[in-house]
């Protein structure tokens, strides 16, 4: 009977993380042994998936997150990571200030916990676009490093390292900067938003661009053997040439 109950307990779970909120609530009034405190959390994340809110309503639900935050087990890791999701993302008016200061009180309480790894890939999203300071792209990009050696889930280390290398094309930084954490992110696979195929593609254009032409080879070989030809085969077949004859010119290595 509990072993049922934990994956009904997971399945309610699952419909929450997915804003399934009517079948969530459902499923949450249908379940029996519950504890009182995963049923609290459980309808706060229900109400945060309602749209529109207004501040007031955020107000009051991370007042209830914050009682929930009060313990130490993994229901109050949860509860504070949702409060900084909170001031990041459902206020009118984003408080990303003090969104960083939540995500950083969660990593000193549960440095080890799933959330903090979680609310360092998105503290990292607050630090490289939104924050003011600092302004100068590289110093955004070493204090985000920092954040990274921190998270050792390696989907998340993906996402992470996807979110730098993405931020520093963004800012016109060399291509040198940052192909690194796109390869780095490729490695781990899996990625969501945002598929194999256009990575690799990716990942062996900008390798070209830098002159690292074996890479960009090797790039769009595996491109060219791993995905179902398509509307993108030929053009990939094409630069695969260009790459092959400059290396054959002896181009940059």
């Amino acid at each position: 009977m509990q072993a049922r109950e934990s994956a009904s307990v997971a399945k309610m779970w699952t419909y929450v993380v997915d804003s399934q909120a009517l079948e969530a609530r459902v499923m949450l009034d249908d379940l029996e042994g519950v504890d009182a405190r995963t049923r609290e959390l459980a309808l706060v994340v229900i109400a945060l998936a309602k749209t529109p809110m207004s501040d007031g309503d955020c107000q009051r639900l991370d007042g209830q997150l914050a009682q929930l935050a009060e313990g130490s087990d993994e229901i109050a890791a949860r509860a504070h990571y949702l409060r900084a999701r909170i001031y990041q993302i459902q206020l009118a008016t984003p408080d990303y200030a003090r969104a960083e200061e939540l995500y950083r009180s969660l990593a000193r309480r549960w440095p080890q916990s799933h959330w903090t790894q979680l609310g360092m890939v998105k503290l990292g999203l607050v630090k490289l676009y939104a924050l003011k300071t600092p302004a100068d792209p590289r110093a955004r990009l070493a204090e985000v490093a920092k954040l990274l050696e921190q998270v050792t889930e390696p989907t998340l280390r993906r996402d992470l390292a996807m979110q730098m290398g993405w931020a520093a094309n963004f800012y016109e930084l060399p291509i040198d900067e940052y192909l690194p954490y796109l390869i780095a992110a490729d490695r781990v696979g899996g990625m969501l938003g945002i598929t194999p195929d256009d990575l690799m593609i990716q990942i062996g254009e900008l390798s070209f661009r830098a002159g690292h032409l074996e890479q960009s080879r090797a790039y769009f070989e595996r491109f060219l053997a791993e995905v179902v030809p398509g509307g993108r085969t030929y053009n990939v077949q094409q630069r695969l040439l260009e790459v092959i004859a400059k290396i054959e010119e002896g181009g940059p290595p």
